[in-house]
């Protein structure tokens, strides 16, 4: 078993004396994952975010300097980058539609640019790992050029070059899960039988926060992997074996290409298409790492690197645990609407539809709120289930999340974490659960749901569906579905009634009680 010690304890791992760290991307996977490592370092950290807001709920936001920035406004950036010591790079253009790479380009242009004029002394990237002399799709072609673009910078640059990443609610451990658990027999794309050079998150972070100390002369780009090399069929029957499932069947195929794989992954995992096809591209290669220099300046833990299947354990640990810190679904979808609700009196003229629903629950005020902080997930949405689901069916292959994403945590949310199709735009405690759609529409849609109390101290449950039109699209779209709205938003208030008021008598019954029939 390998040292599962902090991080910040391992030998080889810097002492942060108080220096300050830069972290960009931190609302991702990787980003939200680096920034307690990097404190329990010993780091001062900033954090920089387009939306400040969404990362107000995280564990360790009091203990960082917030800074609102775009990463394709200069000024904004170079502001950013004042007084930094190391800077993490941990963007990807991914929501620029097939403009991506233009967006990949500018905006690590922006970054080296500003880094250099404010004498930043190293920038860190997390790249991907790919093969020498062969033609690379177009994700892996913009992440090669990102890290060519900040190595050419004058300011000392480590890239760090990753295949697949393997932990608790990463998007590749994801998709190797719920296609191994939902698939007993299938027939997969030849790319099943090349080989992969997989690493576990911890050790991506490890290698992250020693990249700091790296001494100024180092300037250029490492591979890093765990220590198997595995396929990945491989993989999958590993998954299979430490997950306790029969062994699974697979026949490889050589007619899907990676738009069609993308696709059927999109289908079977909570992995959007869109996410799935740059980690598909990437395994239509060999991706095996070529050197391990990084292990001069970053030293092995002194029990190893963490293996394919300790990887394995300790994400499903986490999964059951419910301790998933980060997860693939914390950067928003590429594609999805990410305006906030703004305040009634700026859409006067009637550009906003609201269905406006309100009961009277008998429970106390906090149970109602645990019930509608539990929403979505496992437990549904209190109504009318095949109608959620044919919705969800049909947004999954129109582009949009569905509802296979789920929740990272059964019982608790934080603002920026992703609910099924939702996202949470607002929570105030025992009070109020903002939602803000990302489903494929044409208009803007929130779903707010408020914990309220009457003159006479009744519990409320107030329920307000918001949308937005988008031209006569919009406008048909609200018309369409109003008839159904008593079915799915009356249903939905009647059916968290009646979820709190059960809640409420079973805390209220005597311990040891039992129901007579």
């Amino acid at each position: 078993m390998s040292d599962t010690a902090p991080i910040a304890q391992l030998p080889g791992t810097p002492s942060g004396d108080g220096r300050l760290a830069l972290v960009t991307g931190v609302s991702g996977y990787i980003g939200g994952r680096l920034v307690p490592e990097l404190l329990r370092a010993g780091f001062r950290v900033r954090a920089m975010a387009r939306r400040p807001e969404v990362l107000r709920d995280r564990p360790w936001s009091g203990q960082v300097e917030v800074v609102r920035a775009d990463a394709t406004d200069p000024e904004a950036v170079a502001r950013a980058l004042e007084g930094v010591d190391v800077a993490y790079y941990l963007i990807h253009a991914m929501s620029a539609g097939g403009s991506f790479s233009a967006v990949d380009r500018r905006t690590a242009r922006t970054f080296a640019r500003a880094a250099t004029a404010q004498r930043v002394g190293r920038i860190v990237y997390l790249g991907g790992l790919f093969p020498d002399d062969e033609e690379l799709s177009r994700h892996m072609e913009s992440r090669r050029e990102v890290g060519e673009i900040l190595l050419d910078s004058p300011v000392p640059t480590t890239v760090l070059r990753a295949a697949v990443i393997l932990g608790s609610g990463s998007a590749s451990f994801e998709m190797m899960r719920y296609l191994t658990e939902r698939l007993p027999a299938m027939v997969c794309p030849a790319w099943v039988s090349n080989r992969i050079q997989p690493i576990a998150v911890r050790d991506v972070l490890r290698y992250l926060v020693g990249s700091a100390d790296m001494p100024p002369e180092v300037d250029r780009a490492f591979d890093i992997g765990g220590p198997d090399v595995l396929t990945y069929l491989d993989m999958m029957r590993g998954y299979a074996e430490v997950a306790g499932l029969p062994k699974r069947r697979v026949l490889p195929v050589r007619v899907m290409s990676p738009s069609l794989s993308s696709h059927w992954v999109g289908v079977v995992t909570p992995v959007p298409k869109e996410i799935a096809r740059p980690l598909v591209e990437s395994m239509v290669h060999e991706v095996v790492c070529k050197e391990h220099d990084v292990a001069r300046y970053v030293p092995d833990p002194p029990q190893g690197l963490i293996g394919f299947r300790e990887a394995v354990e300790l994400a499903l640990q986490r999964a059951r645990e419910a301790n998933v810190a980060t997860r693939w679904s914390s950067a928003s979808v590429p594609g999805a609407p990410s305006d906030p609700l703004p305040s009634d009196p700026d859409w006067a003229g009637g550009n906003l539809y609201v269905d406006d629903r309100t009961t009277v629950v008998d429970a106390p005020p906090h149970v109602l709120w645990q019930v509608l902080e539990g929403i979505g997930g496992e437990s549904g949405w209190y109504s009318w289930p095949m109608a959620w689901a044919v919705r969800g069916v049909l947004d999954r292959f129109s582009g949009g999340p569905g509802l296979v994403r789920g929740r990272r945590d059964p019982d608790h949310l934080v603002v920026g974490d992703a609910v099924d199709w939702w996202r949470v735009e607002e929570r105030e405690e025992d009070r109020l659960l903002r939602l803000r759609a990302e489903m494929r529409l044409p208009g803007l849609a929130w779903l707010d749901l408020r914990v309220e109390s009457d003159p006479v101290g009744r519990t409320l449950f107030r329920q307000r569906a918001l949308f937005h039109p988008r031209g006569l699209a919009g406008q048909a779209y609200w018309a369409a579905i109003s008839p159904f709205h008593d079915v799915v938003f009356g249903g939905m208030q009647r059916g968290v009634r009646r979820a709190a008021e059960a809640r409420a008598r079973a805390e209220a019954r005597p311990a040891g009680a039992t129901l007579v029939a």
